[in-house]
């Protein structure tokens, strides 16, 4: 039986609608109180029992290796001024999982993204997690589709309903039979679909669980809107190959790569932060505006 080891996360985004502070911090870096988004999304891999964590960056975003890397003179002032607390976390951050870096030297999409990591993957089946959706809570997400390919060997995906009048913002899928309350098998991906175009309100938040025949639908993808090579249209592929599973995932979401996702996701974590999340909620139950 197969049991998957790598997660694919891509990063490298340019990052605009955080401008100008994205021109010298990746996106995937700024902080949710003290820990920066992308170790939220890589502790949710290795939670998922994933090993090598391949990170798709862009150029310009050394700042994402340099901090999984080791920082001696930190360090070395940490340990000698006493401060041996400190010097744990970081160093339990730098062990966490073997981290590997590709250079996506153009952006391409999604699609592009995820077939950067085919030297890497080889021949295993392999998880997807979008740098920018923070998932939070229980049961892990990444985790559950993990164990249902170890059950059923299929591709599967996450899914989530969103409203109808968001429809048009993400990739759709429809699907053909529901196995269970929170597993479909899904007929068809639509990315961004006009009104009308789809009867289904599941949407795609982020995270997937491919086998390596997804690098070759994507080489056979063209380009669609943007000229990016989209994955949903290679999903779309994969479905008429193989059965193709979608399970809704049952965790709080928060898309962080937006403005208001990304505040709403600073204070559901300040809130849970076991240092300031009293004092925090206590302020904003007396914030007046």
């Amino acid at each position: 039986m197969k049991k998957p080891r790598k997660a694919l996360i891509p990063a490298a985004g340019l990052g605009t609608r955080f401008l100008p502070i994205t021109q010298s911090i990746p996106k995937e870096m700024l902080p949710l109180v003290d820990r920066p988004i992308l170790l939220y999304i890589i502790e949710e891999a290795i939670d998922a029992g994933l090993e090598d964590i391949i990170i798709i960056q862009g150029r310009n975003k050394e700042e994402i290796i340099n901090f999984f890397d080791s920082n001696y003179e930190l360090e070395d002032r940490l340990e000698k001024s006493g401060k041996l607390q400190e010097l744990k976390i970081l160093q339990k951050i730098r062990n966490k999982a073997n981290i590997i870096s590709i250079r996506q030297q153009e952006a391409k999409g999604l699609g592009h993204a995820v077939h950067m990591g085919k030297p890497v993957i080889g021949d295993e089946a392999f998880c997807v997690l979008l740098g920018d959706e923070l998932m939070i809570g229980s049961p892990n997400p990444t985790k559950e589709l993990v164990d249902h390919y170890e059950q059923h060997q299929k591709p599967v995906v996450s899914l989530m309903e969103v409203p109808e009048d968001q429809v048009h913002l993400y990739g759709i899928a429809e699907f053909q039979e529901r196995l269970d309350d929170l597993t479909v098998k899904i007929e068809r991906m639509v990315e961004k679909p006009e009104p009308g175009e789809v009867r289904s309100n599941l949407a795609l938040p982020g995270r997937y669980l491919f086998e390596n025949d997804i690098f070759e639908l994507i080489e056979n993808t063209k380009p669609g809107r943007n000229g990016e090579v989209q994955l949903t249209d290679a999903m779309q592929a994969l479905c008429k190959k193989t059965d193709l599973y979608g399970r809704s995932i049952q965790c709080t979401r928060h898309d962080t790569g937006n403005k208001l996702g990304y505040l709403k996701a600073c204070v559901y974590v300040a809130l849970e932060h076991p240092e300031v999340g009293d004092e925090f909620r206590a302020f904003l139950k007396n914030l007046e505006v």
